[in-house]
């Protein structure tokens, strides 16, 4: 993350304009660490719904995804980029989990079909 009195000098010379988004978390340190997720998906019926990441890395450490409450609809091979953030950053990511959900308790359950999955730091972009 970057601390707050120092965002301008550490942003704004990268690029013009610059989108600038502060969001903590509610453990100690109180540091997000932000994730772009861009999924490409094979169903052939639209799917709405939400999504949780989970990252596990090579020592077995293993962090949850905070989601925006919004709801993302995923259509036959449509890219759905979504901004997802965790408490604490993992280095070296050994495994990705993803679950879908309508949060509807009666129904169909349905499931959503990955084509392709890409999963960005944006706190550390070059990985």
């Amino acid at each position: 993350g970057y601390y707050a009195d120092r965002w301008k000098n550490l942003l704004i010379p990268m690029s013009s304009p610059t989108k600038t988004y502060f969001d903590t978390s509610d453990q100690d340190p109180f540091c997000m660490y932000n994730y772009l997720l861009d999924i490409t998906t094979w169903n052939k019926n639209i799917r709405r719904g939400f999504v949780k990441v989970k990252i596990t890395d090579y020592t077995g450490n293993t962090v949850e995804s905070k989601m925006d409450s919004e709801a993302s609809t995923f259509q036959q091979y449509k890219r759905v980029k979504i901004l997802t953030g965790f408490n604490q950053d993992l280095d070296k990511i050994s495994k990705i989990s993803l679950t879908f959900s309508t949060k509807t308790l009666i129904g169909p359950k349905y499931k959503l079909r990955i084509l392709q999955m890409k999963l960005k730091s944006l706190n550390n972009p070059e990985r």
